[in-house]
């Protein structure tokens, strides 16, 4: 049975936890910040590559913020209380649409400028009981990978479907397989917020939208009662090692907050409608996308997320001088590279192999002499020798194009 990412992580050491600090409030180690750091840089760069442009919003609002935006009412209970500060209610935000709302309402946009997507990877924050808090999966504050577009009606399908093949390529390139996409649609609860036509329009904006981004074979399913309060969503659905089911990113509809913070643009007749704000996730939530690659790879983590690339082992103390010249050149490439001296070089293999350092490089008396290394290739179980110029630029390539492992024939 695959191990849970609690247990991959006392090898890897990832993040930790501490009482004094909180539960549900992880530490991300120097591994752990690795992991993050590419994620992030992925998640920037499919962003940029659909048109989003980067803002920062602060993680604290004053109540009547949520109370204007819904959140208050239906989410509270799920919130931090309130921190009476100068005279204000100040909340730890669920969301930062409340936020992304008014720095498009900073400025009034004319129907030629839209759609406007907003891009920020940010913290947020949910009172999660104690009893459910578990790892990386289940937390208290979350960096989650989010977009607002500000769109036309006629612009919603486009947009949607925009986000979900952004979504389903970010899933691609991380190797976590989509088991399904779920339409999210309301049902007879009165929880929902605006008017059924509106909910209908969306409704067929998204199922067009996923036909229009072609599903590479997902199913997509219907799912009443599932649906945000404001408004139906299409949901990418993932299982892990324990058959649970979770939602790893999401394209939401939303015609409610546009509405309660008098979101409009100039169209072309001199009139001022209102426009349709879609909520997009693309990476999605660092935390729990980095508990389920753990999970999904066992902690032999693909080479352009690995903490360490390339562990480099010396034989002996005569090879030492050459294999501290590799790995400062491994780190001068932009690689990430560790040395180990100490011990027995079997003793050093062990450690470095429960460690799932991606590559492990071996330099003998031979090897320092030619100026080649031994190479082994765990996860792609392969050894080879080979030239520390051609390790080096494989090594850069594969970490480049975020490949999973290195390509040795190129």
């Amino acid at each position: 049975m695959d191990s849970d990412h609690r247990d991959i992580n006392r090898d890897l050491r990832v993040f930790a936890t501490d009482p004094l600090v909180g539960a549900g409030l992880p530490l991300w180690l120097p591994d752990g910040a690795v992991i993050r750091d590419e994620l992030q840089a992925l998640a920037r760069d499919l962003a940029r590559a659909d048109g989003c442009r980067g803002v920062y919003s602060p993680v604290l609002g004053k109540r009547a913020l949520y109370e204007r935006s819904g959140h208050w009412a239906k989410f509270s209970e799920d919130m931090f209380p309130p921190m009476a500060v100068g005279g204000d209610e100040l909340v730890l935000r669920p969301a930062n649409c409340p936020h992304h709302a008014h720095i498009y309402a900073a400025a009034q946009h004319s129907y030629r400028e839209l759609p406007v997507r907003l891009n920020e990877l940010a913290a947020m924050f949910r009172a999660e009981r104690s009893g459910v808090l578990s790892g990386l999966s289940r937390v208290r504050q979350i960096n989650l990978d989010d977009t607002h577009v500000f769109c036309r009606p006629d612009q919603v399908a486009d947009e949607a479907a925009r986000g979900l093949r952004a979504a389903l390529r970010a899933q691609e390139i991380l190797g976590l397989p989509v088991d399904y996409v779920r339409l999210s649609l309301r049902d007879d609860s009165p929880a929902y917020l605006g008017a059924a036509a509106q909910w209908q329009a969306a409704e067929a904006a998204l199922r067009q939208a996923a036909e229009a981004a072609g599903l590479g074979g997902l199913e997509l399913v219907d799912a009443p009662g599932e649906a945000a309060f404001y408004g139906p969503k299409l949901d990418l659905q993932v299982r892990d090692g324990r058959g649970q089911e979770e939602t790893i990113a999401t394209v939401q509809a939303d015609f409610n907050q546009p509405e309660r913070f008098g979101l409009t643009y100039d169209a072309a007749d001199g009139s001022r409608p209102q426009v349709v704000m879609i909520h997009r996730g693309t990476v999605g939530a660092m935390e729990r996308v980095v508990a389920a690659l753990l999970e999904r790879y066992q902690g032999r983590l693909p080479l352009w997320l690995a903490p360490v690339q390339v562990c480099v082992l010396p034989v002996g103390p005569g090879q030492d001088q050459a294999a501290r010249r590799l790995t400062d050149a491994l780190l001068a490439a932009g690689l990430r590279s560790r040395l180990e001296l100490d011990g027995s070089l079997g003793a050093r293999i062990r450690e470095t192999r429960q460690r799932r350092d991606c590559l492990i490089v071996i330099i003998g008396q031979a090897e320092a002499a030619a100026g080649t290394v031994q190479v082994i290739d765990i996860g792609a179980d392969f050894r080879t020798e080979i030239g520390e110029a051609d390790l080096i630029r494989l090594v850069q390539v594969a970490h480049r194009e975020r490949s999973r492992q290195v390509s040795w024939s190129r």
